[in-house]
């Protein structure tokens, strides 16, 4: 079975930084493009941002404004969203995907995993 875990949400105050996880497992690692989203309750999800793990390429939306690094360790088969510079409206779930392309309007996500809180206070 196709699994992605993201892990190491959390609380931390503005201008903080956190590093998200995405382990994953059932499926050929570089085979696929891996996608980092979020939502806020009552919002749209919108991407934040996505890498192509055989082509070390990486996509970002253009609220990270140089403030998030996506990177992969294809060993392991996981994926990794380090968020510096926090601010209270990056305040969301954070989910991984994996998907057959990256693209701006972020349909290419086919495999789903449970989200990790992000919470960033003022």
């Amino acid at each position: 079975d196709v699994q992605l875990q993201a892990s190491g949400g959390g609380l931390v105050q503005a201008g903080g930084s956190l590093r998200l996880s995405c382990a994953t497992s059932g499926f050929i690692f570089d085979h696929y493009v891996i996608g980092w989203l979020r939502q806020v309750p009552g919002k749209e999800r919108e991407g934040v941002s996505c890498i192509i793990p055989s082509e070390d390429m990486k996509y970002y939306a253009e609220f990270t404004e140089g403030r998030f690094t996506v990177s992969s360790d294809n060993a392991k088969s996981t994926v990794y969203l380090q968020m510096n510079r926090l601010k209270p409206q990056d305040t969301a779930v954070y989910y991984c995907a994996a998907g057959r392309f990256c693209s701006s309007s972020w349909d290419g996500m086919d495999y789903w995993g449970k989200g990790t809180q992000v919470t960033v206070s003022n």
